[in-house]
């Protein structure tokens, strides 16, 4: 007798609450920020650069976990960032200069994020999904949503507590203990790993032709997926890196501006329900595109913010729009390319997403530190958001 409830939601759930965990501490970096700079005694320069070639690699690793999750399982990609995750955290912790704080915390660490990350989880959601496959890839964005209203004002209230070592520390342990049951029982690629798993399938698979990277590499979608995920890496960590600071630099206390930026992640949360909802609906593209076009206006706005209700009207408004960028490209990738290699393409798409959080990491802390503004960094986000709203807009129907 087979169960009512589709075990691909299993999947989905699982995957969004430890894409909720690695994201959340990727997006926190503006809570760690001072505490390390002044414990370890970088300048936002150093430490901004540490972070920006963190990125990079973070970036490196997509492609390397797509391949790995296509060759072995997800279950090998997930239990192997774990372990990079935990042996990280504490080089991290008992770093004291400069070389082994970038190699731990900047290079380590960003390849145990990336590959508990939603690139890994892409393909296996979109394996299980096929109709409803949109609302299931913004679902999983959720977790990175959440990730930003959750973890960074538990790490604001814990690291002025216990401190950043000990907070990052115990993410870790508390990580691998969710972690590596869910990959051990519910991280099933197929689903002839399950038996019974619906009354109806949510799927239909089809049979689908084989295309090769290098004939992808050849087409106009998918580098304007690439260059639209390389604005969502700019905007994003230029925000999740220095937004807490900049809010603090123009007179917002520590709490406020960290609530500030969260409240973007919890509007997410459900917002990305009705987006996900639509996308199974109206072109994706125009979806993608309405997404960049207001988070674009919305960076320039969140940095003339001067009063509180200012800043959480941004916030608010900015959160309807904040998830999508990632779940919507990876639903698109597969509509046009197929799910055999989405989990390649999506990890280099992601790449760009992370070159380009490289580049708005670093410009944050470089532009404040030389220009004494924020508004040439958040400028530079808002422009190319705009241009990836066009570029979104050229994509082809499905």
């Amino acid at each position: 007798m087979r169960s009512p409830w589709y075990f691909g939601w299993n999947i989905v759930i699982a995957a969004s609450f430890l894409t909720l965990l690695s994201s959340g501490l990727r997006m926190s970096m503006g809570v760690f920020f001072l505490p390390i700079a002044n414990d370890l005694g970088f300048s936002r320069s150093v430490l901004s650069g540490i972070i920006a070639i963190g990125m990079l690699f973070s970036g490196i690793a997509m492609p390397i976990a797509g391949y790995l999750v296509g060759k072995y399982s997800t279950r090998f990609v997930l239990i192997l960032g774990t372990i990079i995750i935990i042996l990280s955290t504490v080089w991290s912790a008992n770093s004291t200069d400069y070389w082994s704080f970038l190699l731990s915390f900047g290079i380590a660490l960003s390849f145990g994020t990336s590959f508990v990350g939603s690139v890994s989880f892409t393909p296996i959601v979109a394996r299980w999904f096929i109709k409803r496959r949109g609302l299931a890839l913004f679902i999983l964005s959720t977790g990175s949503m959440a990730g930003i209203a959750v973890m960074l004002p538990v790490f604001a209230f814990f690291i002025p507590i216990y401190g950043w070592q000990t907070t990052l520390i115990s993410f870790a342990v508390i990580f691998m203990i969710i972690a590596l049951p869910i990959a051990l029982f519910i991280m099933k690629d197929n689903q002839s790993e399950i038996e019974n798993s619906s009354i109806e399938p949510v799927i239909n698979q089809k049979i689908e032709p084989s295309i090769k990277l290098i004939d992808v590499l050849k087409t106009r979608p998918f580098w304007q997926l690439s260059f639209g995920l390389f604005t969502c890496g700019f905007s994003m960590n230029l925000l999740g890196t220095h937004g807490v600071p900049m809010l603090i630099d123009h007179g917002f206390d520590p709490i406020t501006s960290s609530n500030g930026i969260g409240l973007i992640g919890l509007v997410a949360i459900f917002s990305t329900l009705v987006l996900g909802y639509l996308s199974d609906i109206v072109q994706r593209k125009n979806i993608l595109m309405m997404v960049y076009l207001i988070r674009g206006l919305g960076f320039i706005a969140l940095v003339l913010a001067s009063t509180k209700w200012q800043l959480f009207t941004i916030a608010a408004v900015g959160g309807l729009v904040w998830a999508g960028a990632l779940s919507m490209s990876g639903a698109i990738t597969a509509d046009i390319y197929g799910v055999k290699i989405v989990g390649l393409l999506s990890g280099l798409t992601y790449f760009g997403h992370q070159i380009g959080a490289m580049i708005g990491s670093w410009l944050g802390g470089w532009a404040y530190d030389h220009l004494h503004t924020h508004l040439v960094a958040f400028g530079t986000a808002s422009i190319l958001l705009l241009l990836a709203a066009f570029s979104s807009y050229l994509l082809p129907k499905q």
